[in-house]
C-alpha cells in the first residue's frame, strides 16, 4: 500500500442535450494535451439524464494541489462552463482500490 493515498476528483454538471457533442469535443481536445504531472486516469461519465461527470485520479493530495496552483482554471470546471453547466467539485482520498489487472509483487 502507497503511503501517500491516491486522490480522486468529480466534477459533475447537467449538460442541455444540445451542447453534448460540444462537450465530448471539448473532452477529446483536453485529452491531447499534455497532462499534469500525477494525472494517472480521467474519464468522461454519462449518466443519460442529462447528468455528466468528469472522474480524475491523481497520485496524492500534492499533484491535485500542484495542478489547482497553476494560473489556469482546472480543466474539468472550464469545460463544463464552456457548454453553459455549472460544475460541481468532490474530493475523494482512494481508502481502498481493487484492481485486478496489476500483476502481484512477488
Amino acid at each position: 500500500m502507497n503511503a501517500q493515498a491516491h486522490v480522486l476528483t468529480e466534477v459533475s454538471a447537467r449538460v442541455s442535450p444540445e451542447r453534448e457533442t460540444e462537450l465530448l469535443n471539448g473532452y477529446r481536445a483536453l485529452a491531447a494535451q499534455p497532462y499534469p504531472d500525477g494525472l494517472l486516469r480521467s474519464e468522461l461519465l454519462r449518466a443519460g439524464d442529462g447528468r455528466w461527470r468528469v472522474q480524475t485520479l491523481w497520485r496524492d493530495q500534492a499533484a491535485l494541489d500542484a495542478m489547482r496552483a497553476r494560473p489556469e482554471p482546472p480543466a474539468a470546471p472550464r469545460l463544463f462552463r464552456s457548454v453553459g453547466a455549472e460544475p460541481s467539485l468532490v474530493v475523494w482520498q482512494v481508502a481502498v482500490s481493487l484492481d485486478p489487472t496489476a500483476t502481484a509483487e512477488a
